[in-house]
């Protein structure tokens, strides 16, 4: 073994002051300078090992310094010093230096350093330019998560779809065009099967749920307006589908409609119950099969647009986002054909009688439900609805008369279907 202070560690101590840059230069100057020069001659301007302990020291102690390293003294003439003292930075050499030269040596020296300030130049833009590019992405990602947080009133821009048309009454609506679609879901719920193919005529509907605003305007009373004690009702808004409707009621409002733009009424009341023209030109009840076929807009998965169900909340309010009340109509994305709120907000009146058995006998074209029942169905689910209540083929049924309703009283809307020219 090698005790400390032999061979091996001369070596090693060597090496380290070889790669010590002032080490380095010295030695360099050394070897490349004659004997005598290299015994006499003083370093060029950068300070030698010895020297960096006297960083304090003024340019005159420099000069009068005997010895500053190992191998290098420094003579004491003034005469000396003026004759060899470093050009000034401003001067130009025509040539290069001869090698061996202790004029190489300093232009080596400077060219080190140069290469050393520029390395350092260049890596300071470059972390710059790393922090400005960062800045920006954190920026970009910000505004992203801003986007995305919470639910927003704000209208979303509608889907490309049929052309909305407006009616007399100011009620938008969309021509749906005539086509078959399978209805029901084999994998749902017992009413829902079987699913079956339906092929269905031409047909307007109302591209919004029927406003409270338009629900008044027609029968002169707002059923949402206020609650029982006086108090203000956070189901009441102009713009917010009217709600606490019966279908009774909601048949006498497409009446009212149908009269108001001299268009023959669809419903006729008697002693025995309402009695429906599907041949007269004005408003009523869509069917439970235009319904199913309006809302699915072509898709055949569970929602209008797929079968993701945490895609819910961009086109519908209902239990996980709606905060427990309904919101105005259209502030979620459209279906397919231009229909918003097809899903949630509003649970929406059909004209059909309610049956759990009705697909097994339903007709292939135009079906219009059972004849008799006690319940009239309702879709799409409403803002107190699980997602899976939303779906397009989910079904639900309540009293026409809401005499014996034992809940979801807010849940009920409806919109408008007429036949197509």
């Amino acid at each position: 073994m090698w005790r400390s202070g032999g061979p091996r560690s001369r070596r090693r101590t060597r090496r380290r002051r070889w790669w010590t840059p002032s080490a380095r230069r010295c030695s360099t100057m050394r070897a490349r300078m004659p004997s005598s020069a290299a015994r006499s001659s003083p370093p060029p301007s950068w300070r030698s090992v010895g020297a960096r302990t006297s960083s304090s020291a003024s340019a005159a102690s420099w000069r009068d310094s005997s010895a500053s390293g190992p191998g290098c003294s420094w003579p004491s003439s003034p005469g000396w010093a003026r004759s060899h003292a470093r050009p000034a930075p401003a001067r130009k050499r025509s040539s290069a230096a001869p090698p061996g030269t202790r004029a190489h040596a300093t232009e080596q020296g400077r060219q080190e350093e140069g290469i050393y300030k520029e390395g350092r130049k260049r890596a300071s833009i470059r972390k710059a330019g790393m922090q400005e590019r960062s800045g920006r992405n954190l920026g970009w990602l910000c505004l992203l998560l801003l986007a995305g947080c919470g639910e927003s009133d704000a209208p979303q821009a509608p889907a490309p779809a049929i052309k909305a048309i407006a009616t007399k009454s100011g009620i938008e609506m969309v021509l749906i065009p005539a086509g078959e679609f399978v209805m029901g879901d084999e994998a749902g719920a017992d009413d829902e099967r079987p699913a079956h193919k339906v092929q269905l005529s031409a047909f307007y509907i109302d591209r919004h749920e029927v406003t409270q605003q338009a629900y008044a305007a027609l029968m002169g009373k707002n059923p949402a307006e206020a609650s029982k004690e006086g108090k203000a009702d956070k189901f009441a808004g102009p713009d917010k589908p009217v709600v606490r409707v019966s279908w009774l009621f909601a048949t006498r409002f497409c009446t009212n409609r149908s009269l108001r733009e001299g268009l023959t009424p669809c419903y006729k009341e008697t002693p025995e119950g309402v009695e429906c023209d599907f041949a007269a030109d004005g408003y009523r009840l869509p069917t439970e099969a235009e319904w199913e076929y309006a809302c699915r807009a072509g898709a055949t998965a569970s929602y209008c647009f797929g079968g993701n169900a945490a895609k819910l909340a961009d086109f519908a309010w209902f239990a996980a986002n709606a905060g427990g009340a309904t919101h105005p109509v259209g502030r979620k994305q459209a279906n397919a054909w231009g229909l918003f709120d097809m899903h949630g907000n509003a649970a929406e009146w059909c004209h059909d009688v309610y049956a759990a058995d009705s697909y097994a006998s339903a007709e292939a074209r135009n079906p219009r439900g059972p004849k008799v029942g006690e319940e009239r169905v309702l879709r799409g689910g409403s803002w107190k609805s699980s997602a899976d209540a939303c779906r397009s083929a989910a079904r639900a049924s309540e009293a026409p008369g809401l005499a014996d309703v034992c809940f979801g009283y807010e849940q009920y809307g409806f919109r408008c279907v007429r036949r197509a020219p």
